[in-house]
């Protein structure tokens, strides 16, 4: 059920004053897709799954004093979504819809020393009431508009730099994310009507990460670490658009300085994700028809792993 995707990132910083500087961020903060065989024995439970974020990300920086420097931003986002899947005798059930939202994130950053660096971040909640349109391939008269509503969650981060010395760095960081904000995916038609409501009942869910840096020479600084990202789902609600589980990064990475204005960084992980166990009766989930249609019972374990490729460079003029 997965595939490739390509998430650019773009960053832009500039001093304002010795103390002010101004930034504005663009990235993909949250991001998703499953697509499966339109004939595979689950197709009434998913097909296509698919969620996209563009955040535009302004930023303002205060640094307070020597070792103190506070920073706030407003998030600018917009979100696509697109679902998909087998309604029986109506065809396949597709509904997309997007929204604009908006959130603000904060940061803090306290240098105790010259050699240690505590970093402190919260990116606000986002909320959306994606609007777009439900189509059927064979049972048409039943097209016309949906709304959904769904909150893209909020996450705090606790980091620790520290350099051990003029070869190592060792980093730490915590990051919770409050995911329990999405109770169900609920589909509703413009008059007000449900379409289609699945429980999801997400908890918050935490991410722990170690890692440490290398510095070679003058030029070339090598890169590594591990973490342990928990799931939000469980196996009570786990479905066929998320079969999400517990995944542990191994990460590498290299830094070479070009020159005193040039870097360029590659890095690669591996997500190796647990075994994760589905167990879900559930009717045609978008479905118009006035009649229930019999319901599947979808049973097996989910078998998966990831793979990221990033390339970077830093310019400074």
């Amino acid at each position: 059920a997965g595939g490739l995707a390509f998430v650019p990132n773009a960053y832009f910083a500039m001093r304002l004053t010795p103390a002010v500087h101004l930034g504005v961020g663009l990235n993909a903060p949250f991001g998703m897709k499953t697509e499966y065989d339109p004939a595979w024995k689950g197709r009434t439970h998913a097909i296509e799954s698919e969620l996209k974020t563009v955040n535009l990300n302004p930023a303002i920086a205060w640094k307070a004093s020597e070792s103190l420097s506070v920073g706030a931003g407003l998030n600018l986002q917009y979100a696509e979504a697109a679902l998909s899947n087998s309604a029986n005798g109506a065809g396949i059930a597709t509904v997309r819809g997007d929204d604009f939202g908006w959130g603000y994130n904060l940061g803090l950053l306290w240098q105790p020393s010259a050699s240690t660096r505590v970093g402190l971040a919260y990116r606000s909640a986002v909320e959306y009431t994606l609007a777009g349109d439900v189509s059927f391939s064979v049972f048409t008269p039943a097209n016309g508009g949906v709304t959904a509503k769904a909150t893209l969650p909020d996450s705090a981060s606790l980091s620790v730099f520290h350099k051990l010395g003029p070869k190592w760095d060792v980093l730490a960081d915590v990051t919770w994310t409050g995911w329990s904000d999405f109770r169900e995916l609920r589909i509703v038609r413009n008059g007000g009507a449900t379409l289609a409501s699945t429980p999801q009942n997400w908890s918050d869910s935490h991410r722990y990460s170690v890692g440490a840096n290398y510095h070679l020479n003058e030029k070339l600084t090598l890169r590594g670490g591990v973490a342990f990202d928990e799931t939000p789902t469980s196996d009570a609600y786990r479905t066929a658009r998320i079969p999400d589980a517990d995944r542990t990064w191994v990460a590498l990475g290299t830094q070479y300085r070009v020159s005193s204005k040039i870097r360029l960084d590659f890095g690669y992980a591996h997500l190796f994700v647990k075994r994760a166990s589905i167990n879900k009766e559930e009717a045609s989930q978008i479905n118009p028809l006035p009649a229930a249609p019999t319901p599947v019972t979808l049973t097996g374990v989910y078998k998966g792993s990831v793979d990221i490729l990033s390339a970077q460079m830093t310019l400074n003029f």
